[in-house]
């Protein structure tokens, strides 16, 4: 991708523009043709009326597509729009019903979740087989298309994971064959094919860490009655815990005992006795044990985020379907000034616009749906949902991810702006604009990951220990401020609202154009405003429950984000010259699909949190909940 940051394509060349153009070098040429676009003047006032003699200087028109074909009449005898439809609803039944679905009966455990797998598999081919005939009978529209090929690629990561599941039902057959259990319906089902720990090898991990002297050979283990757990904490979580608590005690006791005991193994034995080398073994099977634990865990997130990114895969999927569907249907030369790359539907010179606009009105429509979905409560096990973390763990904060995010956007983008540009060629002010904000995504992302880093607050703070430490007090503790217990990084905010703000006063050639870009970049600024009234509230009363907080900017934010994001799509210089083609370029109508869609997709989220919430609930117990008030 040559332009980095998404800018609507601009539509030809007015008269003196043409004129100064046939008059510059040939370099002058291939850099406008390299940008993309034809020079404006942004001091001019942007044109009501769409020019097509000048738009087709540097651009063909766009041919017949497979939508012109199937609903316009331009193919006849060749038209099945019905396989077309079938695809498109099988495939989103498979990625955005069965595939979450499956997504949170495996967070769960639950017995169902194969038969989501199943369900995915059967949309998937149905999906894959209407695709096939379709375009079996129907001529190829776009040359050298991706969707397929991607769309494999998709499907083969998901493949590989489901290849994974079932090596691990099988690994945990062999294993419960192995353990020479006596063979119950039940016990295989829950063991070896849901993999449930039962009760014996829930404190198998146990087993081995207390070897009781004589004194202690009537201690017995009481555990603890299933009313005895509390919070969201289920009776596996609740047992283990205890366990291991007496496990603890009654290991430390025996070596108290051992070293103040006359009768002692260690003064009988002396320092090489059989004890004391089976302790050693033991130290190091524990320790090989939690190397073990460590690397499944690990194992498991990488799972867990592969799987879950099959979800954004098919977001891909549907743009570059309306892409190709919408697009070029072969590639037609014109006597122009660019007649080398003249194509229409997102090719060639227009290549850039869409790719760019795509990509991150894409990001900006996925990141609002995560941040309604934080509102909802998802990631508050991990402290995300404007709440405290539960069992008092450490978490890496949602704003570090944020961060990361935005630096890593802005490191690799500034270097790609100059993609394509000879050497020696002179900065154009586009070229300036987007590396301006390719900085300040890399440098403030590097900001916002430096406040949420504990050891730079360490060093940032030790200037307060280094004056208030005196002789009489070393080592004394600080109590930490209340506003330490939750994150207040605005940086990510402060990103997306200059971005907003500067886009929304972005110079475009038609009037139309410039209506969305500031319609987008409002929606932007807005997020970042309400993102702001968050940690406003939340700094003066920080969260104290692990229960999502829920402020109400945050689902407005939300909202904002993602509209913006779809309208940011929508700007995609394409769509908007086809919409002044058709009399359809009325922001008004813009604005209310984006936001019908966002609705939709809103309810989508819910679904997915709230059924998973259903199954997380069923299997947890019942919490009674005391007001704070």
């Amino acid at each position: 991708m040559r332009s980095s940051w998404p800018v609507a394509r601009l539509h030809g060349l007015a008269l003196i523009a043409a004129l100064f153009a046939a008059s510059v070098q040939a370099s002058d040429v291939l850099l406008a043709s390299r940008d993309g676009s034809h020079h404006h003047n942004p001091n001019a006032a942007p044109l009501t009326v769409l020019n097509e003699t000048e738009v087709t200087m540097y651009h063909a028109p766009t041919p017949e597509s497979y939508y012109t074909i199937d609903f316009e009449g331009a193919g006849e005898g060749t038209r099945y729009p019905g396989l077309m439809m079938a695809h498109i609803i099988f495939m989103s039944l498979a990625f955005f019903v069965a595939l979450p679905i499956g997504i949170a009966m495996r967070s769960v455990k639950h017995a169902g979740r194969g038969f989501a797998v199943f369900a995915f598999w059967v949309l998937c081919a149905l999906g894959c087989a209407s695709s096939g005939l379709y375009k079996k009978l129907t001529p190829n529209m776009y040359q050298g298309a991706v969707h397929t090929a991607q769309g494999y690629f998709t499907l083969l990561v998901a493949f590989s994971l489901s290849a994974i599941d079932i090596l691990t039902i099988f690994r945990r057959i062999y294993s419960f064959f192995r353990s020479g259990e006596r063979f119950t319906v039940k016990a295989f089902w829950q063991t070896a094919i849901l993999g449930h720990k039962n009760d014996h090898d829930r404190y198998a991990e146990y087993a081995g860490l207390v070897d009781e002297p004589e004194e202690f050979e009537e201690a017995k283990i009481s555990l603890p009655s299933p009313d005895r757990q509390s919070g969201d904490l289920d009776p596996i979580e609740v047992y283990t815990g205890d366990t291991a608590q007496w496990a603890n005690d009654v290991h430390n006791h025996r070596h108290h005992y051992r070293k103040h005991s006359t009768a002692s193994e260690g003064t009988l034995f002396g320092t090489s006795s059989p004890s004391r080398s089976l302790d050693k073994i033991q130290e190091v099977k524990v320790a090989l044990k939690s190397k073990k634990g460590l690397l499944q865990r690990i194992g498991k997130g990488c799972f867990a985020v592969v799987e879950r990114s099959l979800v954004f895969a098919g977001l891909c999927q549907i743009l570059l379907g309306i892409v190709i569907y919408t697009g070029a249907s072969r590639q037609r030369f014109y006597e122009s000034p660019c007649a080398d790359d003249a194509s229409g539907g997102c090719r060639e010179n227009y290549v850039n616009g869409c790719l760019a606009h795509l990509i991150k009105g894409g990001i900006f429509w996925s990141y609002g749906l995560v941040t309604f979905a934080r509102f909802l409560g998802s990631f508050a096990e991990l402290g995300w949902a404007w709440n405290r973390a539960p069992h008092n763990k450490s978490y890496v904060s949602a704003e570090f991810t944020e961060s990361f995010v935005i630096w890593f956007y802005g490191a690799t983008n500034m270097w790609m702006e100059r993609f394509g540009a000879h050497a020696g060629d002179p900065f154009t002010t586009k070229q300036i604009q987007h590396i301006g904000i390719a900085a300040m995504f890399c440098f403030a992302g590097l900001i916002g990951m430096g406040i949420e880093s504990k050891l730079i607050r360490k060093w940032l703070a030790s200037s307060a220990f280094t004056a208030s430490r005196t002789e009489r007090d070393p080592q004394e503790s600080v109590e930490e401020p209340p506003s330490y217990t939750a994150s207040f990084n605005p940086f990510p905010a402060l990103v997306i609202g200059v971005t907003g703000a500067a886009m929304a006063a972005h110079a475009q050639t038609y009037l139309f154009q410039v209506q969305i870009h500031t319609l987008w970049g409002n929606l932007l600024v807005a997020f970042s405003v309400l993102r702001c009234f968050t940690y406003f509230f939340l700094w003066l009363r920080p969260p104290k429950s692990i229960l999502p907080s829920r402020p109400p900017t945050e689902a407005l934010g939300s909202f904002f984000l993602a509209c913006g994001g779809l309208v940011f799509m929508f700007s995609t210089e394409e769509v908007t010259i086809a919409a002044m083609r058709r009399g359809r370029d009325d922001v008004m109508m813009f604005l209310n699909v984006a936001v019908a869609m966002t609705c939709f997709a809103f309810c989508w989220t819910l679904f997915v949190v709230g059924f998973k919430g259903l199954l997380k609930s069923r299997i947890r117990p019942v919490i009674s909940y005391s007001s704070s008030a």
